[in-house]
């Protein structure tokens, strides 16, 4: 059962909750929010349950119906996070709107291959990396592994390159020799239901990957991870690799269907590893991205620089030319199923070898913000003034790519238009918060826009033929358009690209909607000004950057107290939910300026919903408030965060 105690609970009140529990012979595992405290208590229930909901400082209790308790959905609706630090400043997170690699050899060999492996997979863009030193084998004679030798080596490697280590624990007995040289024990299918080690590995306290063994049934999997959470880890990420069928064409059978099946049976991130399920090297990439597709928090992978001379899993290893292409399809996969791909950041002394490097700015001691569009876009024009004139811009040719920049580092901040006071919100941004979890908002700044149409010199109203801009752009100026219906409205990534795309044409058949400071750029002519549908054209923008950015005072918020706090959640399946939600910023008495919806990607009529609330009424500071906020909307959401605390007033 899990036992939700009163907010104002005393810490005698708790230690009467819990001396009653240990008596009755129940196992417990404590969860402390920032607002609420949650027992969970594991054992059988030989008692009046109204013996409990009578203590003071008890608010409910929940049964749980599951042989599995804390696993389970009932005890944890929200999805578990797992957090791995990468010993560079960011933390690696598996679970939500993430998709996640780790690849590597199936073991170490020596320190020359691990290190070129570890290279190869890094710069493909894997987050974690793997490899076993203690190899439990269906034959003594076969290579068992390098043992704390090898661990060293895989230590090392995954310094160098910034990423995680995963290796495999085979015997309780190894985890004094592991602890010190591992981010994440693996636990292998052999081994799932071994619960001794199960106990031991869970009372360490580090994260662990659980994988299906071929003969185990889901419950079975969530039992075994039952065993790892309540002895003391609360990171548990459970990984399908195969299961024995009467089919001999593979190793085994991937059963993707476990993974849609498991996520309304569990809390826990969902891992898939397609090399042990079908052990074909050709055949591993495809099962990816179907893994990707069914839902799974990311893949696993055997990559090997020499498989032909590999000491263990030579047939179910990739090449690095095939990792690098199947991490590729994913990336153009995962905003498909409105995810994001998680990347270790681009550090300097590694910057030559990992992908995306050469995106990279060599930082001279000024910060630098990341914007969608060429030079002279209003993007560019907000940072100057959000930044007054101290940080330094980086194009980028897309929103998406902004937001994942922000997230490796690669940019300090992300400059995002919202909101146009003409034509109404940007909603690819409202999209891309949903599926970049691990940005924040951390400042805003309105522009006023005034646009004007530009062409090359010689050209005039008659000589055009085609008009180039943002779809915004195009709506805030539909008016004037109104007037020039024979003109072809071509979109462009921004109305900077479309000013540099009527430049480069040399035509006079092409024109641009653009700003003043975009003729001054790309010498263009002015052939009208301030063609917008109404003077009072008004461009939001906010300031975004990667959660794990330590908070600082940054140039653009200076002295400036914050007012503003956005969240985004999704509500529950039951009457009125919406209502219920906005009925609490009344009672607050909180000013809603922003209510928007959008549709879930693969949730039939189920939206996000997202909200700027002003922070006038509450008490104490803003950040305070906020994340006190937050606590009272979990209780009426299905699911919220808290996307930023900042200032509008810039």
């Amino acid at each position: 059962m899990v036992i939700v105690l009163k907010k104002d609970s005393t810490e005698e009140q708790k230690n009467n909750v819990r001396n009653f529990l240990t008596q009755k012979n129940f196992r417990l595992n404590e969860i402390q929010g920032e607002e609420d405290t949650v027992i969970a208590a594991v054992g059988k229930v030989h008692m009046d349950i109204e013996e409990l909901e009578l203590l003071p400082g008890v608010q409910k209790i929940i049964p749980i119906s599951k042989p599995y308790k804390m696993a389970s959905r009932e005890f944890k609706t929200e999805n578990t996070v797992v957090e791995i630090p990468n010993g560079q400043g960011q933390t690696v997170r598996i679970g939500g709107q993430r998709i996640v690699t780790i690849a590597g050899p199936s073991a170490v060999e020596s320190r020359s291959q691990i290190m070129e492996i570890a290279e190869e997979v890094a710069k493909s863009g894997a987050a974690l990396l793997r490899a076993s030193c203690f190899k439990p084998r269906s034959s003594p004679y076969s290579f068992q592994g390098l043992g704390e030798e090898g661990l060293k080596y895989l230590k090392e490697a995954g310094e160098k390159f910034g990423l995680p280590v995963v290796s495999e624990i085979v015997s309780e007995n190894l985890i004094p020799v592991m602890k010190d040289y591992v981010d994440v024990f693996q636990i292998g299918a052999r081994n799932m239901q071994n619960f001794e080690l199960l106990k031991k590995v869970g009372a360490a306290g580090l994260p662990v990957i659980l994988k299906r063994s071929y003969t185990a049934t889901l419950e079975e999997l969530l039992m075994s991870a039952e065993y790892l959470l309540a002895s003391g880890t609360e990171n548990v990420i459970l990984c399908e690799r195969g299961i024995r069928t009467f089919e001999h064409a593979t190793r085994n059978t991937l059963d993707l269907s476990a993974i849609p099946v498991l996520r309304s049976l569990t809390h826990l991130p969902i891992m898939v590893d397609p090399s042990h399920a079908v052990g074909i090297r050709d055949k591993i990439a495809p099962l990816g991205l179907a893994a990707v597709a069914s839902g799974a928090d990311g893949v696993v992978v055997d990559v090997h620089n020499h498989p032909e001379n590999a000491l263990s899993g030579a047939s179910r290893s990739l090449l690095p030319s095939q990792f690098d292409k199947m991490m590729h399809d994913i990336e153009a996969f995962a905003p498909v199923m409105g995810k994001s791909i998680v990347h270790i950041r681009c550090d300097s002394k590694n910057a030559s070898s990992l992908r995306g490097s050469d995106s990279c700015v060599e930082k001279t001691g000024r910060t630098i913000c990341a914007y969608s569009g060429k030079r002279g876009a209003y993007a560019e024009q907000a940072i100057e003034r959000y930044f007054d004139g101290e940080a330094q811009s980086l194009s980028l040719d897309s929103f998406s790519e902004v937001f994942q920049s922000v997230i490796d580092r690669k940019a300090d901040y992300g400059m995002i238009p919202i909101e146009n006071s003409l034509n109404g919100s940007v909603y690819q941004n409202y999209d891309n918060f949903s599926r970049f979890e691990d940005v924040v908002i951390c400042g805003s700044v309105t522009l006023n826009i005034r646009h004007c149409l530009l062409a090359a010199k010689g050209a005039d109203f008659s000589t055009i033929k085609n008009v180039y801009s943002h779809p915004q752009g195009f709506g805030q100026c539909r008016k004037f358009l109104d007037n020039h219906k024979n003109w072809n409205c071509i979109d462009s990534v921004s109305t900077s690209t479309a000013a540099e795309t009527v430049a480069k044409s040399i035509s006079l058949e092409n024109a641009a909607i653009g700003s003043l400071k975009n003729a001054q750029i790309y010498n263009l002519e002015v052939l009208a000004q301030d063609i917008e549908d109404d003077s009072g054209n008004f461009t939001r923008f906010v300031v975004i950057q990667s959660k794990d950015q330590e908070a600082e005072n940054h140039p653009g918020a200076r002295n400036i107290e914050c007012d503003t706090a956005s969240f985004i959640f999704t509500t529950k399946n039951e009457s009125g939910a919406l209502c219920k939600v906005l009925s609490l910023f009344e009672e607050k008495k909180l000013n809603l300026t922003r209510l928007e919806s959008r549709p879930i990607q693969g949730q039939l009529w189920k939206s996000w919903f997202y909200v700027d609330v002003e922070l006038k009424n509450l008490n104490g500071k803003s950040e305070d408030a906020a994340k006190q906020l937050l606590e009272c909307l979990k209780e009426k959401t299905e699911e919220v965060r808290l996307l930023g605390v900042y200032s509008e007033g810039k």
